[in-house]
C-alpha cells in the first residue's frame, strides 16, 4: 500500500544513506523500521503485563506447588553436583 508521510529533511537524508549502504530501497527501510518499532512496542506491553502479574507475588496454591517442585528436584540437583 502506498502512503505519504512528512519527515524532517535531515532524517530523510540519513534514511536514504542508510538504505543505500544496506542495499535497500527507501520504502523497504521504512517498512523494516516500522516493523521493528512495532515489535518493540509489543514486547514493552508484554513486559509491563508480566511485571504487573509478578508484582503481586505468588498466591498460596503457587507457593505450595513451588515447594513441592523444590522438594522433588532438590535431591536430583544435590546428586549431580
Amino acid at each position: 500500500m502506498k502512503t505519504a508521510i512528512s519527515i524532517d529533511d535531515e532524517l530523510l537524508q540519513e534514511a536514504d544513506e542508510t538504505a543505500r549502504l544496506l542495499g535497500l530501497s527507501r520504502s523497504r527501510l521504512f517498512a523494516v523500521a516500522v516493523g521493528d518499532f512495532l515489535q518493540r512496542q509489543r514486547q514493552e506491553r508484554m513486559l509491563l503485563q508480566l511485571n504487573e502479574v509478578y508484582a503481586k507475588g505468588a498466591d498460596a496454591a503457587e507457593k505450595r506447588l513451588l515447594k513441592a517442585i523444590k522438594t522433588k528436584v532438590s535431591p536430583t540437583v544435590k546428586d549431580r553436583w
